[in-house]
């Protein structure tokens, strides 16, 4: 499973909102729900927002192995 927990660490660090994400950046409220409900997003969107937060795409996003738990 691919979990976004470490975005809103990232955001967090950055001095970033989604509130900053949505105005600024014209991120949509469902991609930000796509986040927080850990569904799948585009590798376009993982680049933008890469770019948006000057990071690395491990800054975004962990893979956790369902099997091992």
């Amino acid at each position: 499973m691919i979990s976004y927990e470490p975005l809103y660490k990232t955001l967090k660090e950055k001095g970033f909102s989604t509130y900053k994400l949505i105005n600024e950046y014209g991120i949509s409220r469902s991609l930000l729900d796509r986040l927080k409900h850990n569904r799948p997003i585009s590798t376009v969107t993982l680049n933008d927002l890469c770019q948006i937060l000057h990071c690395k795409v491990e800054d975004v996003l962990i893979f956790i192995d369902d099997e091992k738990e």
